[in-house]
């Protein structure tokens, strides 16, 4: 089902490089709320930054895609070193499609890792790559859009733990 994760991981810093050498990713978009950083704030945990680095060095290409504003988004950007998309369009699949030209790769070597099945989740499934679902970094989200859609997720997961799906910790 297109909604129902394929991967659950407790928090990005879970993802290593040897698990996207096993499923052929060499490039990972990535959202920025909840996600690299709290929900609203410009600050990157030490974990999240060494998480960078390790990518960086195995050779991952890494690009930020949210559908927040440039205001937003372009001095977090800037401060961890990536390129970004604004705007996005999530659950649609402009700002992807602009993230795989400017990283230059095939769309069979790239995942979307993102926190929210609506936006995330769905932009990968409907773009056609696969999504590196995270749990939250943090339970409070500011957007009251964000938090309805909240509500429905746990449905979605629980299907994906009723297939056999596990948390990658």
């Amino acid at each position: 089902m297109i909604l129902t994760p394929e991967y659950v991981f407790r928090r990005i810093e879970s993802i290593t490089p040897e698990f996207l050498a096993q499923h052929g990713i060499t490039a990972l978009v990535l959202d920025v709320d909840n996600t690299l950083t709290a929900d609203g704030s410009q600050v990157l945990d030490d974990s999240v930054r060494q998480w960078l680095d390790t990518m960086r060095a195995a050779g991952v290409s890494l690009t930020i895609v949210s559908n927040n504003t440039d205001k937003r988004v372009r001095p977090f950007a800037q401060r961890v070193g990536l390129a970004y998309v604004p705007l996005a369009c999530k659950p649609f699949s402009p700002g992807l499609r602009v993230a795989r030209r400017r990283l230059g790769v095939a769309k069979s070597r790239m995942a979307m890792v993102g926190d929210q099945i609506f936006t995330d989740r769905l932009a990968a499934g409907l773009y056609g790559i696969p999504c590196l679902f995270l749990l939250p970094r943090t339970p409070h989200d500011k957007n009251r859009v964000v938090r309805f859609k909240r509500k429905f997720e746990p449905y979605w997961l629980s299907k994906f733990y009723r297939n056999g799906g596990k948390i990658y910790e």
